[in-house]
């Protein structure tokens, strides 16, 4: 709980009764490598918290191809958010890379304590925009750039993801063949999971 504490010090500082507080509105979830936290066609009830792992937010389109929304590495937040906040059936999966750990916040919790403590509305509205502004990036970058600047560009954001991420998802989130990505990925990495 130390790492959670951390990170909404990143936004904004909240005494030790406040984060107390705060824990209360948690439960701890294990997933395993492979399991989905999310299925398409689920009602989701909850926003999670990665203390541990990696996840892959994807969708399978009408042809069966998978298309890959988001990686989401520890200290991240993860949740298909148009079926949270409207309280519908997902249209997305997401499922675990590694062995992973997540805290759960369901909806109600989440207004709940956003009202009560308004440290934390603020802090969810910060994660929010900073959520929808790197997607906007992201678009941005897919329809812009060339493969080699979205891989060099993702390598710098997202290095941990790189190296513990197989090479077949990164081309796919990055929207190029692997082959392409093979030519694109450097030496040093080429020892990483295919």
């Amino acid at each position: 709980m130390d790492k959670l504490r951390k990170h909404i010090e990143e936004i904004t500082p909240v005494s030790d009764d406040e984060f107390e507080y705060v824990k209360t509105f948690l439960t701890r979830k294990r997933v395993r490598k492979h399991q989905y936290l999310i299925q398409i066609g689920d009602k989701v009830t909850c926003d999670y918290w990665i203390t541990k792992g990696i996840f892959r937010a994807f969708y399978v389109d009408t042809a069966g191809k998978e298309h890959i929304l988001q990686f989401a590495p520890e200290n991240s937040w993860l949740s298909d958010y148009n079926a949270f906040f409207n309280q519908t059936e997902s249209k997305m999966n997401i499922v675990c890379m590694e062995d992973a750990e997540v805290l759960c916040l369901t909806i109600l919790a989440k207004e709940k304590l956003a009202s009560e403590l308004h440290k934390m509305e603020h802090f969810f509205r910060m994660k929010v925009t900073r959520g929808y502004t790197v997607q906007q990036h992201r678009i941005i970058s897919l329809l812009s750039n060339n493969p080699r600047q979205r891989y060099e560009e993702f390598e710098s954001l997202y290095p941990n993801i790189v190296k513990k991420v197989p090479k077949k998802y990164i081309a796919e989130y990055l929207g190029i063949s692997r082959e392409t990505l093979s030519r694109l990925y450097p030496m040093s990495h080429r020892h990483a999971a295919i």
